[in-house]
């Protein structure tokens, strides 16, 4: 089996990603056996989802059988589940209101450019800085969650919770240097 990237700055960015995220769901389900299955469960079907991109993020490295547009579009639908999910649907109350609110709002926000960026049937129109406009906004939910959780009081689902909130950017940090350079190998 052949690796689609030879440049060892791209194998470090995506191994590093990779690796991270594979870490990050691994103290996730140790925290869902730790905590029981009642307590946990939107944290299992979550896990699932940043499971399913790990896994395409692997064999899209290893070059087996995906392309980039199925990398593109299957790792976006599943993040975009788990923004859905996570933060609209079952949004976490948070202690600082304008926080929980400037989460929703971002997470409405980076929704409607996941379907604007990739709806379209034009593939050749996306450029990488839609995806880092993606990955920034992310980043921007989840350092906001990390500052109300860094507020609150501390109990023993807080570095869980820390942990939690960091997968999914590395995930889209993930997706952006898969298409990064998928991109330059197309042209």
């Amino acid at each position: 089996m052949s690796i689609r990237f030879k440049n060892k700055s791209d194998i470090f960015n995506i191994v590093v990603t990779a690796v991270a995220a594979v870490l990050s769901v691994g103290i996730m389900l140790y925290g869902v056996v730790h905590f029981g299955l009642e307590n946990t469960w939107p944290e299992l079907v979550l896990n699932l989802f940043y499971i399913a991109c790990v896994v395409m993020m692997w064999m899209y490295f290893f070059n087996y059988r995906i392309t980039t547009k199925q990398f593109n579009y299957w790792c976006t639908v599943c993040v975009g589940i788990t923004v859905f999910l996570r933060d609209v649907i079952f949004s976490p109350q948070l202690a600082i209101y304008p926080i929980q609110k400037s989460c929703l709002v971002l997470s409405v926000l980076m929704l409607i450019m996941l379907t604007y960026f990739y709806a379209r049937k034009d593939w050749k129109s996306y450029t990488k800085n839609n995806l880092w406009a993606i990955f920034v906004v992310d980043m921007l939910i989840a350092l906001l969650y990390n500052i109300d959780i860094v507020l609150e009081p501390t109990d023993e689902f807080t570095s869980y919770m820390l942990v939690e909130i960091w997968i999914r950017p590395t995930i889209t940090y993930g997706l952006v240097a898969c298409y990064v350079k998928g991109t330059q190998e197309n042209q």
